[in-house]
């Protein structure tokens, strides 16, 4: 079973904000003649990071629910310019829709089983993948997802 993580999406409203912020990124790398790698950057390092890098996926919360997750492709240590220790993220720029859930705010990011993860929402079929993002989220606070 992978490990995962869980952190909040500070900023984004919903995943076609999300999606946008990686194409913006995507495309200003271009410009510059570099390689593009999606990254995000946390204080902490994962010290479970193998369990992670084997099948595992930071899942993002966005306006109190989980809402989507990107796979974890490495994790990487480093040093920023003031000397303090920090992680790279590496993830793949593929944004995977969730069934949406509840999700208190928390610092930082978490550890999350691969038992207590939200099954992703297959947008080729059926009518939940059909439907807005914000309706998710309010029938999955209704209760009704």
């Amino acid at each position: 079973m992978s490990l995962h993580l869980i952190k909040l999406c500070v900023g984004c409203e919903s995943i076609t904000d999300l999606e946008e912020w990686i194409e913006e990124n995507r495309v200003h790398h271009r410009r510059l003649g570099r390689d593009y790698e999606q990254t995000h950057t946390t204080r902490m390092m994962p010290k479970r990071g193998d369990e992670l890098l084997d099948g595992g996926s930071l899942y993002w919360v966005i306006k109190g629910h989980v809402a989507c997750r990107q796979r974890l492709l490495d994790v990487r240590p480093f040093t920023d310019a003031d000397g303090i220790g920090r992680c790279r993220l590496i993830l793949e720029p593929k944004v995977i829709p969730v069934e949406p859930r509840p999700y208190r705010p928390f610092q930082g990011w978490r550890y999350l089983n691969g038992k207590d993860v939200p099954r992703d929402i297959d947008l080729k079929a059926g009518d939940l993948a059909k439907m807005p993002e914000d309706m998710r989220r309010e029938l999955a606070e209704l209760g009704l997802l």
